[in-house]
């Protein structure tokens, strides 16, 4: 028994250097990120591998907020990548259900279609997504950004949603319906709920689509106005020199959105699949 107890011991330990390099790994980038950005004089490289360096300072943070235009650029990804996110949301769930649960005309060539834009790469998509904005009046606009990322992001969230919803019992809704209670109702009232750890995918991805992305906001933004964070930061570098202090204090902050909301939506991300739909 001492001997089980022991090898048990030992697995755990191993388990725990493991996670832990994997961890040191993963965090020692980031240390170095936030010791460029408070490093005074604009410095990239150094001698020191002390992550807080002589001198430090924390202007650029300062400069940051308050002499650029970072807020506005935050305040705008933040609009745009919302938008996006409940859009993404709302037609993700609806369209996902009904390839999930209704046999109609066209049902696999839809799939099938949705598919086959995975296939294509998005600098592809930017020629007629720039033409079609632009016949929308679109173009150079929140709007079309939001447009254009949401179609990014459907196929995806579609097809995460309609495989999810086919684990869902449809004895669910049949006993529903024998209740009482109309199509809208069940799919309100008790699949939503049970699909919330698939929702909170599709939140998560269709607002990372938005957020962190460049190429896309480059071609269809114009006005300074509107820029994005990628934008904004991109900003930070010209031909003759990079402003390394700003940057690096800059891609710090546009995680911390991203960090708040994976940790709001955490617990439904370990939520089960039926919790609290059947008992006994």
């Amino acid at each position: 028994m001492q001997r089980f107890q022991w090898k048990e011991l030992l697995s755990r330990l191993s388990a725990y250097a493991v996670l832990l390099v994997f961890a040191v790994f993963a965090v020692y980038p980031i240390l170095r990120v936030f010791t460029i950005s408070i490093r005074p004089g604009n410095r990239l490289l150094s001698r020191s591998l002390a992550l807080i360096p002589e001198g430090a300072t924390l202007a650029t943070y300062r400069c940051l907020l308050t002499e650029e235009p970072f807020l506005r650029w935050m305040v705008n990804s933040l609009v745009v990548s919302a938008a996006v996110m409940i859009v993404g949301v709302a037609l993700a769930a609806t369209a996902g259900y009904a390839f999930s649960r209704y046999r109609f005309r066209g049902r696999e060539w839809a799939l099938f279609s949705l598919l086959m834009t995975q296939m294509f790469p998005l600098t592809v998509l930017l020629l007629p997504l720039f033409i079609m904005l632009i016949h929308l009046k679109l173009y150079d606009s929140f709007a079309g950004l939001i447009v254009a990322y949401s179609a990014t992001a459907l196929p995806f969230t579609v097809w995460q949603m309609k495989g999810y919803y086919d684990t869902i019992p449809i004895s669910l809704e049949e006993a529903a319906s024998i209740d009482g209670a109309g199509p809208f109702y069940a799919f309100w009232r008790i699949i939503l709920p049970l699909a919330a750890p698939a929702l909170v995918i599709s939140a998560l991805f269709s607002f990372m689509t938005a957020w962190s992305e460049y190429l896309v906001a480059a071609v269809l933004i114009q006005d300074k106005d509107l820029f994005t964070l990628p934008l904004g930061l991109k900003m930070f570098q010209s031909n003759m020199e990079v402003a390394w202090g700003l940057y690096s204090a800059g891609a710090l902050l546009v995680s911390i959105p991203v960090v708040v909301l994976f940790t709001f939506l955490s617990r439904w991300l370990i939520s089960g699949l039926t919790l609290g739909s059947v008992k006994g």
